[in-house]
Order: structure tokens, then C-alpha cells, then sequence
């Protein structure tokens, strides 16, 4: 890098209900930062572009392996985990800014509970009760179906792409993409699969899959390559066949 240095221009806000500012920062270049470890250092040399040392940028980060999905902003403009994004293959200034579809926190900071609610609301997980005798008894899943399985088992829900979707707003009462991929998931298991009736209930009324647009945004931008679009239009066709039971089936 010619000028040896790394500079950010940064989305600040002091609290929820402050007014926004831009702030910018320049640090030493070295090889290998990713947007993490630069702001790592920026906290601990919160001294920006004009010389003035001011309160160190706050964000949230946690596994620094894209496994946690914490560490999600809009960086250059596209949601994405910061941990992922090297330094080395960003254009600059490396322009960072909090999520929009989330309550804001602080600076590039935001509250992601409603994503989990979304998850409870769906009843995303399989309830055991003990364990099979995988030798006798336990339900078998053949390989292509793990496979599937495995790909939206690595949701972290890390909220990129609701934040890409259009449907998916303060305004809007969709569920969104992220939850939906988890149904089918669910739905998928063994065991899961015997609350199929619930999940499939908790996404067919308001703010539920008839919501999407299909704007496909959603697969653009997963860290994780999820095929969220097959998810739903898996669940597409699984509420369809749930109406009808439930309009012929007393």
C-alpha cells in the first residue's frame, strides 16, 4: 500500500437518540488487518484525522471466525462480517456504518434481539427429551439430505440479510429471510419435523413467507451462502399444503 496507511471514515452516534456524525481515522498500514482487528487498534489510539482524541468507536464482536455473526455492519456500503473483511481488499476509505434494519446501540453497534424472537416466535430448535439408540432406533437421514441440512445449519444469524431485504423494515411485521431459513431446517429433522404444523402456522399469517418479494437480495449477501430462495420456496409449497389440510382436515 503506497500511502501506508489505513483510513476509515466511520457512522457515529453517540446513543439511540443522537444525532449522527462522520469521523474519520487514519492508521498505520500493515498487512493482514481485517476490519476487526483495525478498529482494535483504533480503540486503542482514538485519535482522529484532526488530531483530536475522542471516545474510542464502539462495536460488537465476539469469535472473530464468521461464526458468531456479531460483528456485522455495513462496511463500503454492504452488509458483511468485519472479522471477514481484510483490510487488503477493501477500497479506501474504508467506509463502515451500523445496520439500519436494527435498533441502534452505539456508533456502529446495534440490538439484534428481534432476530431471536423471530427464532422463538418460529420455534426454531428440536425439543429432545433423552436421546436415541442411534443403533435401533434412531431416524435415518440420508447423506444428500444432511448436506442440504448442513448449509442452512451454518445460519448464524447474523442479520446481513435482513438487513439487504427489502420487505424487512421498522414498518414491516415480515418475519424475514433468516427465520424462515431456520424453519425449513427444522422442519427437515426427524425429530423436528413433528412441530411441522406450528412452524408452518407461525409463518402463514401476518408478517409470515407470503411477505417475501422475492428480491433475492438475501442470497447475495450471506457470509455463509445459505440458499435462503430454496428455503422458501420450500415453505412455499409445505403452508400451501398446510391450508388446504387445514380447510378439509377437521
Amino acid at each position: 500500500m503506497a500511502d501506508k496507511e489505513i483510513h476509515f471514515k466511520i457512522k457515529r452516534q453517540d446513543d439511540p437518540n443522537a444525532e449522527a456524525y462522520w469521523e474519520e481515522f487514519k492508521m498505520p498500514y500493515s498487512p493482514g488487518h481485517n476490519v476487526v482487528s483495525a478498529l482494535m487498534y483504533l480503540r486503542e489510539h482514538p485519535v482522529n484525522t484532526e488530531g483530536r482524541k475522542v471516545e474510542p468507536v464502539v462495536w460488537d464482536s465476539n469469535c472473530m471466525e464468521e461464526v458468531c455473526g456479531a460483528c456485522s455492519m455495513l462496511i463500503n456500503g454492504t452488509p458483511r462480517q468485519a472479522c471477514a473483511a481484510l483490510i487488503d481488499d477493501l477500497e479506501q476509505p474504508v467506509v463502515l456504518e451500523p445496520l439500519t434494519k436494527f435498533p441502534l446501540v452505539r456508533d456502529l453497534m446495534v440490538d439484534r434481539q428481534k432476530m431471536f424472537d423471530a427464532l422463538l416466535k418460529v420455534k426454531a430448535w428440536v425439543p429432545v427429551d433423552g436421546s436415541w439408540d442411534i443403533h435401533r432406533h434412531a431416524p435415518l437421514i440420508s447423506s444428500g439430505e444432511q448436506s442440504i441440512r448442513y448449509i442452512f445449519s451454518r445460519c448464524m444469524t447474523c442479520g446481513c440479510c435482513m438487513e439487504a431485504c427489502p420487505q424487512y423494515h421498522k414498518d414491516s411485521t415480515f418475519i424475514g429471510p433468516a427465520p424462515l431459513g431456520q424453519v425449513s431446517l427444522h422442519n427437515s429433522h426427524p425429530t423436528g419435523k413433528y412441530f411441522n404444523e406450528e412452524r408452518l402456522h407461525a409463518i402463514m399469517g401476518d408478517g409470515g413467507i407470503t411477505d417475501c418479494g422475492n428480491a433475492q437480495n438475501c442470497i447475495q449477501v450471506c457470509p455463509k451462502d445459505i440458499p435462503l430462495t430454496d428455503a422458501i420456496a420450500r415453505l412455499g409449497r409445505q403452508t400451501t399444503a398446510q391450508w388446504l389440510r387445514d380447510l378439509f382436515v377437521k
